[in-house]
């Protein structure tokens, strides 16, 4: 039986074809290696960055302007080869800029990278794929369904370093989030911020709300993020602080304005999911609005990789985490009561289904 074979000079697929010299060695073209490349540099890749961000490359450079390696060694006290192999590594991935012998921060850097940055990711890298010696042992978790050593064995050791880090993009989303929904325009709002972490969607409603409070909630360790930004943000007179699960908190009924899951209920399961909803609908007042922000694949899930990704990355580290669809919560959200459900993006990659509790 004939079976394809990659001619013995791959230089030679497009010269050497049916098209141009007949068959001198086969007319059968491969696919190309560059998805499985992308995949094995893929550690690497995170790795440099990781290794830059810890060694303040881009703080460095932001502070000394466009330089040479050799003054960047001398400033970071580093060994010359060692750096300049990890800055041409930066270089590669797109995230500095070199020409000549002269490295410097480009707009991605400047926007993302350095910590003051005004989208800074920076110490988000370190923590957001989740424990790194999960990944190791991924292929026993998919065996098992369930990790070795997952968040819920000691959350406040993670999260507390997720939520710091998280804080700038879900505070810029939230903020944006009034262009579409015009929380502003509440009198006093009552707002339920369930899971807030550093209650970066609290703290923006109470910022376009002067007359709005909060009851902000997360688990005992992790409140205490919470408790800080508000209080860096002036609003802490307007916040009751309610440590405890989600889950089982006492949640007034039939009492908030709007009630916040904020990038929650992909820890939880399908199950856990639908029941923060529900838990969402009875704290509403009618016409009440919840806000439900999270990563979703398309019904697919393959035309979205970054929130399958994220479905991966929660089966790698939790105990019941995946992420869903946007089909799956719409029928969620019916199920539970709500109506009026429409889908928003306040800034590129977030996006946040809006849907009100009936009168």
């Amino acid at each position: 039986m004939y079976e394809p074979r990659d001619p013995p000079y791959p230089e030679l697929k497009k010269t050497h074809s049916m098209a141009h010299k007949g068959r001198p060695w086969t007319d059968y073209k491969p696919p190309p290696a560059a998805p499985v490349w992308a995949a094995i540099e893929g550690l690497g890749r995170y790795y440099i960055l990781l290794a830059a961000i810890e060694l303040d490359v881009f703080d460095t450079l932001q502070a000394t302007g466009p330089a040479t390696v050799e003054h960047l060694a001398d400033h970071m006290d580093l060994p010359v080869d060692h750096l300049r192999s990890l800055l041409d590594g930066v270089v590669a991935e797109g995230l500095l800029d070199q020409f000549v012998d002269i490295y410097e921060l480009n707009d991605t850097a400047k926007r993302y990278l350095v910590s003051d940055g005004p989208a800074t990711m920076a110490d988000l890298i370190a923590v957001a794929p989740g424990p790194h010696a999960n990944w190791t042992r991924l292929a026993d978790t998919v065996r098992n369904g369930r990790p070795a050593t997952p968040i819920e064995d000691d959350p406040v050791a993670f999260y507390v370093p997720l939520v710091e880090g998280t804080f700038t993009t879900m505070f810029r989303c939230a903020t944006r989030a009034d262009l579409k929904i015009r929380y502003s325009a509440l009198r006093e709002p009552r707002i339920l911020d369930l899971g807030a972490g550093g209650a970066p969607w609290a703290i923006a409603m109470l910022n376009g709300c002067p007359a709005g409070t909060a009851v902000i909630n997360d688990l005992p360790g992790v409140i205490d993020v919470a408790a800080r930004k508000v209080a860096e943000h002036g609003v802490a007179d307007r916040c009751e602080l309610r440590p405890g699960n989600f889950h089982t908190i006492d949640i007034e009924p039939a009492s908030y304005d709007i009630v916040v899951l904020g990038h929650i209920c992909r820890t939880e399961g399908a199950e856990g999911a639908q029941s923060l909803i529900a838990r969402a609908f009875d704290a509403l007042k009618p016409e009440g609005r919840l806000l439900l922000a999270d990563y979703f694949p398309d019904r697919e899930r393959k035309f979205n990789p970054h929130a399958v990704i994220m479905g991966t990355t929660m089966m790698a580290s939790t105990e019941k985490g995946f992420t869903f669809t946007h089909q799956q919560f719409s029928e969620w959200l019916y199920v539970a009561g709500f109506r009026q459900t429409r889908l928003i993006e306040p800034i590129g990659f977030q996006q946040t289904f809006v849907a009100r509790k009936p009168r």
